[in-house]
């Protein structure tokens, strides 16, 4: 990897953190997971997003956010998985499931000859996108009825080599059987392409 190499993977790295970090937000804001109080909105990506100013969700969020971008960075996280979990039942009512593909890892041949150049505006343009459809999830998801009792996981899908924090337990995939899927947009930069879906029960 060269000089050029590592600055545009770090730059990527962020870009994604960062996407995380304010679609976690969204979604535990329209789903209704914390009281809308606990949020303030703020400019990003030219679009009014919500952000949690409640200091104990927000120190949560950022802890679990450094550690997915320091795999990330070192190539070893592959998917993040944001639950909604019924705290009365332990069950998954959405499984909200974002893919990190290298660019790279679709390269069969080896020859190196895949580099991508992504505008920065373009990748912009895209998460503008994807979080669009993120926040207009709430007109074709079920109405969460059980309100205020649930809360949230976020499990990492890293590979065998990665260095795991004691307090990142192993876990199951939390899959919900015979759900909903929906598939929303993706969007690219130089190192990445991000995917998200979202899968739900009907009827809750």
């Amino acid at each position: 990897m060269s000089p050029g190499d590592s600055i545009s993977l770090k730059g990527s790295t962020r870009t994604i953190t960062e996407f995380f970090e304010y679609s976690i937000n969204s979604i535990l804001y329209q789903r209704g997971i914390y009281p809308s109080d606990d949020f303030t909105t703020v400019k990003k990506y030219d679009l009014p997003l919500l952000k949690t100013h409640d200091e104990e969700l927000k120190q949560y969020i950022r802890k679990i956010l450094i550690q997915v971008h320091k795999w990330i960075l070192g190539q070893k996280c592959t998917k993040l998985v944001l639950c909604i979990v019924d705290k009365d039942t332990g069950d998954v009512v959405e499984r909200w499931a974002f893919d990190i593909l290298r660019h790279d890892d679709n390269n069969e041949d080896g020859n190196g000859d895949d580099n991508v150049i992504i505008n920065p505006e373009l990748t912009q343009k895209q998460i503008r996108s994807l979080i669009r459809q993120i926040t207009a999830s709430v007109t074709f998801l079920p109405e969460l009825t059980n309100e205020g009792n649930y809360t949230f996981n976020v499990l990492a899908y890293t590979d065998a080599y990665a260095k795991v924090p004691l307090d990142w337990g192993d876990s199951n995939s939390k899959e919900i059987e015979n759900g909903e899927n929906v598939q929303f947009k993706s969007f690219e930069t130089n190192d990445y392409k991000v995917g998200a879906q979202v899968s739900y029960k009907q009827g809750q």
